[in-house]
């Protein structure tokens, strides 16, 4: 009988041993796995990409990063085949920004539209807006490569000389006027570390109609998602998804700089990053439309970013990913 207990118990014992040492390898190849998986962005420009073409044709180059901001606003606009929907944004955008200046001599702005290797006419399209404003109005940035969105956003702002960034989509979703809206969000925020802030354009208010007008299983995937970022990366932000924020170039230049998700969840990482070196963030109520020949397809963009999202949190707390001189531990 005794000896019955104690090969039980020597069993129950091996079982929990077996169960931890498992536990333990599958964690290690976990580790060895984001870390191995783990890209290193390249943040250098290829040739091409380090010069605009003027109204007239000539190649002259974008600034360094490092240089001082030389206008009052940059506006980044990341497009990918984006021929019919990119000139109803921009005719708003260039009316709103022209009708600025007038009445503000002082205001100074650049739109940087940066084609994300398009298969259409997506460069010729812009550069009709360079010939009509001037290249110091409208420069096009025309990548060798698609990156995706967020890489596209990267290599524009690194290329602007604002000294405030205002990062737009091509499909004109958010009313370009409401720009004031996230200015005023920027400067209600008094305390600005080494004069670093954001202001992010939100749907948040407008998510009890959406809900009414999407699918079930849409929506169920909007929560899901929402939860992810929640539980894994951001705190604080009902609507990360939003493209359209403003960053000082401060900002913008040390967020966009340690990025490492260049497709549709780099908004997340880019607030997580925020987050990161305590740049205050404030979200803002903005006007948005529904606009058809989005790039994302439901079911499939919604889990990639799932993913992503998983992906982010863990290689951070691994180790893999690491960003310098961080405010706060992780």
């Amino acid at each position: 009988m005794f000896t019955g207990i104690w090969m039980m118990d020597f069993s129950l014992y091996d079982l929990l041993q077996y169960s931890l040492t498992l536990a333990l390898i599958v964690l290690l190849l976990v580790v060895v796995v984001l870390h191995v998986s783990a890209n290193t962005v390249d943040q250098t420009h290829h040739e091409k990409e380090k010069h605009f073409l003027t109204a007239d044709g000539k190649e002259e180059s974008f600034p360094s990063r490092m240089d001082p901001p030389s206008l009052e606003l940059s506006v980044v606009v990341p497009s990918y085949n984006e021929e019919l929907r990119l000139p109803v944004m921009m005719d708003e955008a260039m009316e709103y920004l022209e009708k600025r200046q007038k009445k503000n001599p002082s205001f100074t702005y650049e739109v940087i539209v940066v084609d994300d290797g398009s298969k259409d006419k997506t460069t010729e399209v812009a550069m009709k807006y360079t010939k009509n404003y001037g290249a110091q109005k409208v420069r096009v940035l025309t990548l060798v490569k698609n990156r995706g969105k967020g890489g596209a956003v990267r290599m524009g702002t690194l290329s602007s000389r604002g000294r405030l960034i205002l990062m737009a989509d091509a499909d004109g979703a958010t009313k370009f006027a409401d720009i004031e809206k996230v200015e005023e969000g920027l400067e209600s925020i008094s305390e600005k570390p080494d004069n670093m802030a954001i202001s992010c354009g939100s749907r948040a208010h407008l998510e009890k109609e959406s809900v009414a007008q999407r699918s079930l299983f849409r929506t169920f995937l909007m929560f899901g998602f929402h939860f992810l970022v929640w539980f894994f990366c951001v705190r604080g932000i009902k609507d990360t998804q939003c493209g359209f924020k403003l960053f000082t170039r401060e900002a913008a230049l040390k967020t966009f700089s340690s990025l490492h998700v260049e497709r549709w969840a780099f908004d997340v990482e880019l607030l997580f990053i925020a987050q990161c070196f305590d740049i205050p963030v404030v979200e803002v109520a903005v006007n948005w439309t529904e606009i058809e020949g989005s790039k994302l397809v439901p079911f499939w963009s919604w889990l990639q970013m799932g993913r992503d999202l998983v992906f982010i949190r863990l290689r951070y707390l691994t180790g893999a990913w690491r960003l310098e001189s961080e405010r706060k531990t992780q």
